[in-house]
């Protein structure tokens, strides 16, 4: 996702609206035609608003911006006073570096996309333990369901099975943003000489601590990269494993155990 920023100056006096781009453009058309006739048809503008705007701008500013001519010869006109024109001058000054301003803020909104879609989601409200943000770097179709291959922080990777529907319904393909969920309970852990397990998922890392309960003990594991993952585990398994922080352990969960999501806006 690309957020594109943009922006208006408005100028305001004791909370009422003196003027913005449109207003300006219209005194800045007077001074260039010498007619509010000429000036209103040059910003598309009916002559009664530009009227009705420039009375409010006279009232508000609380001396003149634009003044009638009085007519002889040339027929009269409008023009204005070296008070309106000092506004436009100062307007345009300031207009220029409130662009300036907002083409930095615009250079940076991969960084500001990176950050919405952050907040969305920890601003979501699931009951799943653990939760990966990635790319999806492999879609892989089966007979009946499809396998998504989701890349996340450290390196690592998380292997989803879900349908076809689904695929199409996430708009999952390479480089598309997803997220992972998987709850607590459907992940085992494993440490060193545990053997050979089927699972599909084995993320490999550290005990960062382990939180014991009257049956059960959370075991939380570090992974490469700061992300971590939680598991459920009995606490008879976790003394038999001498689960402690410091020791190498591998979460390992199944492919189906895994639910994915795409960020919403």
């Amino acid at each position: 996702m690309s957020i594109e920023l943009e922006g208006k100056v408005w100028m305001t006096l004791d909370g009422q609206q003196l003027g913005g781009p449109d207003r300006v453009a219209l005194l800045a058309s007077i001074a260039e035609h010498g007619s509010i006739t000429q000036a209103a048809k040059a910003v598309k503008m009916s002559y009664k608003a530009a009227w009705d705007a420039i009375d409010a701008m006279n009232n508000l500013a609380g001396e003149p911006l634009v003044e009638r001519l009085a007519g002889g010869k040339g027929g009269g006109g409008t023009r204005l006073t070296p008070r309106g024109a000092q506004l436009v001058r100062n307007f345009r000054q300031i207009e220029a570096a409130h662009r300036r301003f907002v083409e930095e803020l615009s250079r940076q909104s991969h960084a500001l996309a990176d950050d919405f879609l952050l907040l969305k989601a920890m601003n979501m409200k699931i009951s799943a333990r653990n939760q990966f943000a990635g790319t999806v770097s492999a879609v892989r179709r089966g007979a009946v369901n499809d396998e998504i291959v989701l890349d996340i922080v450290g390196g690592q990777q998380i292997v989803a099975i879900i349908t076809h529907d689904s695929t199409e319904s996430l708009g999952l393909k390479p480089g598309a943003e997803a997220f992972a969920l998987i709850k607590a309970s459907s992940i085992i852990v494993a440490v060193e000489g545990g053997g050979r397990l089927s699972a599909r998922n084995q993320l490999q890392g550290t005990v960062e601590r382990v939180q014991a309960g009257a049956v059960n003990s959370e075991v939380v594991i570090a992974l490469p990269g700061g992300g971590v993952i939680a598991a459920t585990v009995t606490r008879e398994s976790e003394e038999a494993l001498a689960l402690a922080p410091g020791v190498p352990a591998t979460a390992l969960f199944k492919a189906s155990s895994v639910i994915l999501g795409i960020p919403g806006l």
